[in-house]
């Protein structure tokens, strides 16, 4: 990992954004340990007590989760979907609901502006997820589900909602995966297809798109309550 000896003014501050570049370049992904507080302090050339300070900053706002005797894990990948997990949590049922607030309006926006490029985008993602699926390449499928959801509302070009839905991104994943595994027995639940909402989306109907949005979100929240 390329992190750059710190200089001896504002150490704590230093490594804070050290840290945070490493997690957002992808050098350690959501769910990895990262190094111990002697192997950064090495790499970094400060204390392990400035360690543990820029540590336990990170854990607050939600990007670095410590676990007593098992190391600091990445949780999230910036201060914004950090604080996201932390209030949702695993209430499955309020993520869906912000889901489906940002989403409807989202697929509206998209249908009015879309370009034929957002389309094939569109397309190609969801091609991509029905050979994952039919694979049964799980972690692929959920994170392909979660990139058409993110490319619809980028497909709407508004910066602002695409940045809000972009901090969204690993609770995002995490309702995909969960509501693809929720089942009423044995064996998961039929997958729901978005086919209808590409095709609305293609037309310019924006009211079908929302009503395709609020279907199969509220599809998943009548799972949750039949779970």
């Amino acid at each position: 990992m390329p992190l750059a000896t710190t200089r001896r003014t504002g150490l704590v501050d230093q490594v804070i954004e050290q840290l945070r570049t490493a997690v957002t370049q992808g050098e350690w992904p959501i769910g990895e340990r990262i190094p111990t507080e002697v192997e950064l302090g090495d790499q970094l050339g400060v204390g392990r007590n400035t360690i543990r300070e820029a540590v336990r900053a990170l854990a607050h706002t939600g990007i670095f989760e410590v676990r007593q005797g098992d190391g600091t894990y990445v949780r999230a990948t910036s201060e914004v979907s950090g604080a996201i997990r932390r209030l949702c949590g695993d209430e499955l049922r309020e993520v869906l609901q912000v889901r489906r607030t940002l989403e409807v309006e989202g697929a509206r926006l998209a249908a009015a502006e879309r370009t034929d490029e957002d389309v094939a985008e569109l397309r190609a993602l969801l091609a991509r997820r029905e050979v994952e699926l039919a694979e049964g390449r799980w972690p692929d499928f959920v994170r392909t589900d979660a990139e058409f959801h993110c490319a619809v509302v980028r497909s709407g070009h508004n910066r602002l909602l695409t940045e809000l839905y972009r901090g969204l991104t690993e609770v995002i994943t995490a309702s995909v995966a969960a509501t693809s595994t929720i089942t009423p027995g044995a064996g998961h639940m039929p997958e729901i297809g978005h086919e209808g909402l590409a095709d609305a989306i293609a037309e310019r109907d924006a009211d079908r798109a929302a009503a395709e949005v609020c279907g199969f979100l509220d599809e998943l929240l009548e799972r949750i309550e039949a779970s």
